[in-house]
């Protein structure tokens, strides 16, 4: 599944930050977006906040304007060369999101955007674990990624995008349900907050105090 498309997005950060412009245009443009997962949230200077799967720093530079203790976290060392360019402010670390190079409850704040949908089923489930043990108690875990949409005029637009760029494991995270999962590892997860035709969720669970 995917096409050539997919390693070109990777490859040129020019068509990444195209299509995710073009993606975010279903709720109201990519600003709006990449601050889905902070609304509501209780943020200062000082909050320790952790970037998961940063990429190229596209919600690092958002997190940086809240907090002045901003990680960055990414597998792929092109990605971290390119965030510590966009974002040079944050702290980055080249690290597997599954085995965390972090203390215990070492964050207030874990944030990703639009990747767990790249991880299988158990390598997502490690992950959560691992995010669950960095966080402090009464830290928050906020996500946005995929969801089945809810309104079905969502669906064509959504399959067309999977089939381009996604491979199947986008498809399998639209069958999964993220929250009864969370609450499996220990969270404390509020109902989900959908966009787009509920082709978006954004979650923010809660290790307890």
């Amino acid at each position: 599944m995917a096409t050539i498309l997919r390693e070109w997005s990777y490859r040129y950060q020019w068509l990444y930050d195209g299509i995710s412009r073009l993606a975010a245009l279903s709720i109201g443009g990519e600003t709006r977006f990449r601050q889905l997962a902070l609304q509501g949230l209780t943020i200062n200077s000082q909050t320790q906040i952790l970037d998961l799967c940063c990429g190229s720093g596209q919600a690092t530079q958002f997190l940086v304007k809240s907090s002045q203790n901003v990680t960055g976290l990414d597998a792929s060392p092109l990605s971290l060369n390119r965030a510590r360019q966009n974002v040079p402010s944050a702290v980055y670390v080249e690290a597997f999101a599954e085995n965390m190079p972090f203390t215990d409850g070492e964050f207030d704040v874990v944030h990703t955007s639009v990747a767990l949908h790249e991880m299988e089923s158990e390598q997502l489930r490690n992950i959560l674990r691992e995010v669950y043990r960095v966080l402090k108690p009464g830290g928050i875990f906020t996500l946005v990624d995929f969801h089945a949409p809810t309104n079905p005029l969502f669906w064509p637009g959504l399959s067309l995008f999977l089939l381009l760029f996604e491979t199947e494991t986008a498809w399998q995270l639209l069958k999964t349900d993220l929250p009864s999962l969370l609450a499996e590892i220990g969270f404390t997860v509020p109902e989900p907050k959908l966009y787009a035709g509920g082709s978006l969720q954004v979650i923010q669970a809660q290790k307890p105090s």
